[in-house]
């Protein structure tokens, strides 16, 4: 019988949010590209909470867009609310979170790569993935093989499957060998890995019910509102586009009575039965974790969220379970307005298989598989955001590496997706990860509202930033610029005029003449406030207003930081030969050297942030390389 063969540059297996970023990606930059998913209707799919942002997830899809990714230009235009977390803190912290409408999003993100030039989306499922033995025992992709018996051959394939490797949903005693939603899993590709010599791992994850909201007493619940004022996502969409009117969501609180119910039927968990292999999300536990691991708290927060402005359900956010459905029932019937709620979806956990993202180099591209790319949830992470930002740097690299250039390869001091990405190559994660804020050293350069002065030029260099677009953000860090230094320059005296103005605003008065720049550092005054006796001042952009007050009032805390990046650099700078015998390497540490042989890292940097290497060891490793040992 004869074979369909077709020929492409990439082939991206999975159409989720990693998919549908690295696929995009390639396509943009010239390439066919071929995006397989078992389902069409699974594409940017969001089996669990429909939002997109979050504390430090904001971060990742600014830094995203800033680089030329879809999501949060998908977001800006599908969603129902939107709010700026933490306000009440520090810009570092300020991160952006908007409620999706599931099926619109998913629709809309649909469009945007059935309308994208030199992209075919295929439904099929991936079995097989085909290579070639290079010499010194290293590997190249050929192209890969559909359970239809279809090839396609390629250059670069990047996986992107998601929670569908020989997924199994569990609902107490229930097992279902399906993907989310019930969505065909994918049964066979784990097998063609672990042929080619990756190591693979079993990870769980979860979602809590869906209930018909016209069973819910919304009266016994905190109401929920979205900002006033509405700030996208992305940095093209224009502000006044996205102000409309929004819909509510809702808190409410588990008691002891819930928590009793589910002490009672523990033993009926998968979880707690054993009948779980996979490791599951640290943060982000079920209710059964919940209840166990925090007994001392009489309640936890639980989030009633739509699915969308077309349907009834509604999202129960915070109690993710695998319980029976009949202790489903009975626990959330417990909970204040959900008395007597009716479940249309069961909450479940599923299981799945990643690999093991150490085999993987910061590109993303496999170690010892030249053209293999791997991202989202296959690399050990959770979350849409994390999965979609690895797509893009997996197709950008996937698309470099076609053209032989050099990778991009984002680093710890100038972006979230470096921290990301460096966490998941360099660390020895044994859970799904998830990125928070705390995770980033330079926290206070990573802002979310700076992302495309600091990353947009390296998505312009790849090709995926237009012209106009890099025009304005040069226009912008003019204007940045120049208001900071007039600010600084700009003297108010002691006058009556200006001690009446402080007073007003409760601001201490003046005994010599200061800077605006130094007004502003003042808690109690702002840029706006400074307007009233700002005479000179020209009207300026928003985003523009925003930067040179952070810059100003923060600028003896950016300045350290700067100077504790520049320090990271330096080790960052020194690379390790790819090739390095590390038995060579005298007085390196027994652990040291199994840990550095396992990993590979590219940097001393990246060395010394894996566990298990030491101080010590990295200065024996910088001797060893700074008189050439290695080179005789």
């Amino acid at each position: 019988m004869s074979q369909v063969c077709t020929k492409v540059d990439v082939c991206v297996v999975g159409a989720g949010h990693a998919g549908c970023e690295a696929a995009l990606a390639c396509a943009r930059l010239g390439f066919e590209t071929v995006i397989f998913t078992v389902s069409v209707d699974s594409i940017a799919l969001m089996p669990c909470n429909p939002n997109i942002g979050g504390t430090s997830k904001g971060h990742l899809v600014r830094e995203l867009d800033a680089l030329g990714g879809e999501m949060g230009k998908n977001i800006d235009k599908t969603f129902i609310q939107s709010k700026m977390l933490n306000r009440s803190k520090g810009p570092a912290v300020h991160s952006l979170r908007a409620q999706a409408d599931k099926a619109e999003y998913t629709r809309s993100m649909r469009k945007v790569l059935e309308s994208q030039q030199h992209l075919t989306i295929k439904q099929a499922e991936v079995c097989e993935i085909l290579w070639e033995e290079e010499l010194q025992g290293k590997k190249r992709i050929k192209g890969l093989k559909t359970f239809t018996g279809a090839v396609y051959t390629c250059q670069c394939i990047i996986l992107c499957t998601g929670t569908y490797l020989r997924a199994r949903c569990l609902c107490g005693e229930s097992i279902t060998h399906t993907g989310p939603n019930g969505l065909q899993a994918a049964t066979y590709l784990t097998d063609s890995l672990e042929e080619m010599g990756i190591e693979m791992r079993r990870f769980k994850t979860g979602t809590p019910a869906r209930m018909d909201g016209r069973t819910i007493d919304y009266s016994k619940m905190e109401e929920q509102f979205g900002d006033e004022r509405i700030i996208p996502f992305s940095f093209s969409t224009a502000p006044e586009t996205v102000q409309k009117e929004q819909v509510s969501c809702w808190l409410t609180y588990t008691n002891q009575d819930t928590h009793e119910i589910i002490r009672n039927n523990l033993d009926r968990s998968p979880i707690y039965a054993g009948i779980i292999e996979g490791t599951g999300p640290r943060y982000c536990p079920s209710i059964e974790d919940k209840v166990v691991k925090f007994a001392e708290k009489e309640r936890h927060q639980v989030f009633i969220e739509p699915e969308g402005i077309h349907t009834n359900e509604m999202y129960v956010g915070g109690m993710s379970s695998s319980l029976p459905e009949d202790v489903q029932i009975a626990m959330y019937r417990t909970v204040p307005g959900l008395e007597n709620c009716k479940i249309v979806r069961n909450a479940y956990a599923i299981e799945y298989d990643s690999i093991n993202a150490r085999m993987l180099y910061p590109s993303l591209e496999c170690k010892e598989i030249k053209g293999l790319f791997s991202a989202g949830q296959l690399n050990g992470s959770s979350g849409y955001e994390e999965a979609a930002c690895q797509g893009l740097v997996a197709g950008i690299n996937a698309a470099l590496s076609i053209q032989g250039k050099e990778p991009l390869i984002l680093d710890r001091s100038e972006s979230y997706i470096g921290v990301l990405i460096d966490d998941l190559v360099t660390k020895e994660n044994r859970e799904p990860y998830r990125m928070m804020t705390s995770r980033a050293e330079y926290r206070l350069l990573l802002r979310q509202d700076n992302a495309d002065l600091r990353l947009m030029e390296k998505g312009y260099q790849v090709g995926l930033v237009s012209e106009e677009t890099f025009r304005k953000l040069q226009e912008k860090k003019k204007l940045i610029q120049e208001e900071i230094v007039r600010l600084k320059s700009t003297m108010v005296g002691a006058g009556s005029k200006i001690q009446i103005f402080l007073k007003a605003h409760g601001s201490s008065p003046l005994k010599t003449a200061v800077s605006l720049a130094e007004l502003l550092c003042r808690p109690e005054l702002s840029y706006e406030v400074l307007a009233e006796i700002d005479m000179d001042r020209q009207p300026l952009p928003e985003a523009v207003r925003e930067q040179v007050e952070i810059e100003i009032r923060y600028e003896g805390y950016i300045t350290r930081q700067k100077r504790q990046v520049e320090q990271y650099k330096k080790l960052e700078k020194k690379k390790i030969p790819k090739d390095l015998d590390y038995d060579a390497v005298p007085s390196l540490r027994l652990e040291a050297r199994q840990k550095l042989k396992m990993f590979r890292p590219l940097s001393i940097g990246q060395a010394s942030r894996i566990s298990g290497v030491s101080p010590a060891d990295i200065s024996v490793l910088l001797v060893y390389l700074e008189h050439g040992s290695h080179e005789r």
